[in-house]
């Protein structure tokens, strides 16, 4: 698996610049920011949950990369109570919490570096995004590394990752991770056709702990 150039999206200090602006740009007029991939990629994610959670709207869930929130805001909105929100970017968490305090929600955000390992273990563990970042990062071999083993053991053994990216396509994820998960599904994301094939804008896929 080649590893990709690394990019300013993939470093820390970016990352806390943007948030910086978008807290200004909530305080000034209530935007609370970009959608990462869109609402319709968060939709289908939660279309998923709902089906597998079925009615059980306690379960364990974080968010990890959680930026502005959003994606816990409408898990909130759908009834879930079990939420954390994680981000090594302390900007992005003074965000979330200002967004959720402002729509009453209860939703527990901490600043927390997922290589650095999760505080707890969780039934769903969720990632738009941070592992693309990741993998645009400096040393991004090793972080990588890091990154699979910290989601391994924070992982209820009954539980399941979903992992939605840009950067690498369902086999590449396949083929990562798969020493230490076995793949349970694809959530079906846009697609688009070019020369007569067709491909995906991102790839979205759950994954479950090798038993």
């Amino acid at each position: 698996m080649e590893e990709l150039e690394p990019s300013e999206l993939g470093s820390q200090d970016y990352w806390e610049g943007r948030y910086a602006q978008e807290i200004r740009n909530f305080s000034s007029h209530g935007d609370p920011g970009e959608i990462w991939f869109g609402e319709d990629i968060v939709d289908r994610v939660i279309r998923w949950i709902n089906n597998w959670n079925l009615i059980e709207k306690n379960k364990k869930i974080v968010d990890v990369g959680c930026g502005n929130g959003m994606f816990l805001i409408e898990l909130a909105n759908e009834g879930y109570t079990n939420l954390t929100g994680v981000d090594y970017s302390e900007n992005a968490i003074k965000l979330a919490t200002e967004i959720a305090q402002k729509q009453n929600l209860n939703i527990s955000y901490y600043t927390c570096d997922i290589l650095q390992g999760l505080p707890e273990n969780y039934d769903i563990i969720h990632d738009k995004g941070t592992y693309d970042a990741i993998s645009l990062s400096e040393n991004a071999k090793e972080s990588r590394a890091k990154y699979s083993e910290s989601v391994y053991n924070s992982l209820d053994g009954d539980g399941v990752f979903i992992l939605t990216s840009c950067n690498w396509t369902q086999d590449e994820l396949d083929n990562y991770f798969n020493e230490k998960f076995d793949r349970l599904a694809i959530i079906p994301t846009p697609q688009f056709k070019f020369g007569g094939k067709v491909g995906n804008v991102v790839t979205s896929c759950v994954y479950k702990k090798k038993s």
